[in-house]
């Protein structure tokens, strides 16, 4: 696993939101994938030989209003070169309503979109 991004407006977040949400980010999408694949190892140095280095990123909406949406997605890269990206639009509204779960409700549902 990669280190999470957050992209998009950096001024809805305050320095410890940020920090609150890639971690979640880093946990949970971890989390989502051994949940989908159970004999995946999650390795931290990504010159481990024969990896797929997957990094989380967030895209933040231009402003914090009820109907926006941010996108979420995980971007794999392959051992030979090649970039697979999953991604989906999840509303702040839906989002807010699994509070802390936020982060794992999200990357459960890209997850379901891998083979």
């Amino acid at each position: 696993m990669l280190a999470p991004q957050i992209q998009g407006n950096p001024n809805l977040l305050s320095a410890e939101q940020r920090a609150g949400i890639l971690a979640a980010m880093g946990r949970d999408s971890a989390g989502a994938i051994k949940r989908r694949y159970p004999g995946a190892t999650i390795v931290a140095d990504p010159n481990t030989p024969g990896v797929i280095k997957v990094s989380p990123v967030l895209v933040a909406p231009g402003a914090l209003v009820p109907w926006a949406k941010l996108t979420a997605r995980l971007d794999f890269d392959l051992p030979a070169g090649r970039r697979v990206t999953v991604q989906d639009q999840f509303g702040l509204l839906t989002l807010w309503q699994h509070q802390h779960d936020a982060a794992n409700f999200l990357y459960d549902q890209l997850v379901q979109r891998l083979p």
